[in-house]
This record gives C-alpha cells, sequence and structure tokens, in this order.
C-alpha cells in the first residue's frame, strides 16, 4: 500500500514547494525589482501621502472635482473589496431607472452642457472601479469644473488635453483620461475660489 501511497506524497510535496511556494516568490521578486510601481498597486501620492491608486475609481463630487463612472461595487459604489458590475440587462427597469437617474444629475449639476451625454457618465463599468473616463465626458464637465475655480474654460481644457493617456501601443483601447490625476493637476494648478 505505502509504494502506491509515497510516489504521490512524494509528488504532491514537490509541486507545493515549486508552485505553492517557489512560484510564487520568484514572480514577487521579479515584479518587485522591474515592475516596482505596478507590483505595489500603482499608487498615487500627494503631499507626502497616498491619495489612491491609478487603477481603482474613486468618488468625486464636489463641483469643483472631474466627476468619475458611475459605480456598482458595494452598496454605495467605489468599494474595492465588492468589485463587480451590476449584471442588469438592457431592459432591466432597475437599469433603466439608475441611468435615467445618472442623466437628470448630470444635467443638474452641468447646466451649461447642452451636448449628448458621454455613455460612461451615466453607466457603470464592468468591475464598478474604472478609473477613467473618455475626454469627452471630462469635456462635458469643464465649463462646471472651471466656474466652480475661478479658472478659464480654456485652462481646463489644456489640463484635459494633457492628462489624456492615448491608446496602449497606439492601438489598444481608447483614449482616457485618470480622473484622481486630473483631480489631482486641478488642485496643483487651478486653486479653488
Amino acid at each position: 500500500m505505502w509504494q502506491q501511497i509515497l510516489p504521490g506524497l512524494r509528488i504532491k510535496l514537490f509541486f507545493t514547494l515549486v508552485l505553492g511556494i517557489g512560484y510564487p516568490l520568484a514572480v514577487t521578486g521579479i515584479s518587485q525589482l522591474i515592475l516596482t510601481k505596478q507590483a505595489n498597486g500603482s499608487l498615487v501620492t500627494a503631499g507626502g501621502q497616498v491619495v489612491g491608486s491609478e487603477l481603482i475609481g474613486q468618488n468625486f463630487s464636489k463641483p469643483e472635482y472631474f466627476h468619475p463612472r458611475p459605480s456598482a461595487a458595494g452598496d454605495k459604489g467605489y468599494d474595492a473589496t465588492a468589485s463587480t458590475g451590476s449584471n442588469l440587462g438592457p431592459t432591466n427597469k432597475k437599469l433603466i431607472d439608475r441611468v435615467a437617474a445618472s442623466v437628470d444629475q448630470f444635467r443638474k449639476e452641468n447646466p451649461d452642457y447642452q451636448g449628448p451625454i458621454p455613455a460612461d457618465l451615466v453607466t457603470a463599468s464592468g468591475s464598478g472601479l474604472d478609473p477613467h473616463i473618455s475626454p469627452d465626458s471630462a469635456r462635458a464637465q469643464a465649463t462646471r469644473v472651471a466656474k466652480a475655480r475661478g479658472a478659464s474654460i480654456d485652462q481646463v481644457n489644456q489640463l484635459i488635453a494633457r492628462y489624456t493617456e492615448q491608446p496602449d501601443l497606439g492601438f489598444l483601447g481608447e483614449p482616457r483620461v485618470n480622473v484622481l490625476k486630473l483631480n489631482l493637476a486641478l488642485d496643483g494648478e487651478l486653486a479653488r475660489r
């Protein structure tokens, strides 16, 4: 009997050591050497303190800040421990009501904007924690932000252009604006009234 069990136990011990301990330690070590910032969560600091991550969306609701996409993560949104989409279909009444409420809120907060509302300002992402908005979404909020900060619309649009990230490798994805980075730039360059 032991002749049949011992080889299986040795294989299990070997693979536990190699794949359960050795491989994770090697990958972690290599990541810390080559991609330190990414391996540690792509943290963003301001004033010597960590204020967030480039990879996790945060809720900004004050008029002097750009607002992110709505979040379906957690009961109040933006809960990184509950990252998930709503999984509601396009004909679901709950989704229709939530999008309609988001449209109404956007119109109330941005009365000067008359164009079509970009979809990413009223719909949540698949994770519910997308840190980016489209450049059109940022421009749709530019007048509100400029007024709240006592700045010109041109100054705000220049910041949007400067913080617009192009598609990865020139063709993967869409142009996007990281809301946290843009809002930190606003605080650094365009002081609030």
